[in-house]
């Protein structure tokens, strides 16, 4: 389900259109190389975007546990590959995800899970930092939680402005990361060693 509708990619309609956008350049769909590209690119963008297909609940898997600890909980330098919503071209980096658990927290594997369901959907980077900081709040009923991610995009860097050497920076800070500077201090010398 996405958007409260039922989520299915139909593989044979995609292949049907890579093979125009294929011939669309200037190519022959029948050239050795390219005979099997269509479905090959079919399915590539199939995995590249099997975010729409899941939910949080189903990402969590119930990994959600009591804990008494308050203290931070940071895991840093989480790969992400994502499809910048407007080009289509890949943007590639890391992700840091910290939060103060109240009572619950989450699975180490789930955090990265929650990473790659939403980076596997077309975003920008700006909604994707969003989407991981209020999904862990919602899954920790944390006090806080800061999420900072650093990227890299092939639609900058290949077209356009054709710059190699650029990173975003997109960082969002809820609950006690945003209202005490020491703790969002903490967080970021934590995730900058």
């Amino acid at each position: 389900m996405y958007n409260g509708k039922p989520f299915t990619i139909e593989t044979e309609t995609m292949e049907e259109h890579f093979s125009k956008i294929i011939e669309a350049v200037g190519e022959d769909l029948n050239r050795e190389g390219l005979i099997d590209t269509p479905r090959r690119a079919a399915k590539a963008f199939k995995f590249l975007n099997n975010g729409y297909g899941k939910t949080l609940e189903e990402v969590l898997n119930g990994a959600i546990f009591t804990a008494d600890t308050e203290d931070m909980v940071i895991v840093k330098d989480i790969e992400l590959y994502s499809l910048c919503e407007h080009h289509l071209l890949p943007f590639i980096g890391k992700c840091h995800v910290g939060y103060l658990p109240k009572g619950k927290v989450l699975g180490l594997s789930k955090i990265a899970r929650v990473v790659d369901m939403y980076a596997r959907r077309l975003q920008i980077q700006e909604k994707l930092t969003k989407q991981i900081a209020d999904a862990i709040e919602i899954a920790t009923g944390a006090r806080g939680v800061a999420v900072v991610i650093e990227a890299k995009h092939l639609c900058m860097m290949m077209r356009g402005i054709e710059k190699q050497n650029s990173v975003m920076t997109t960082s969002v800070m809820t609950g006690v990361f945003r209202k005490e500077i020491s703790t969002r201090s903490e967080f970021l010398n934590l995730i900058n060693r």
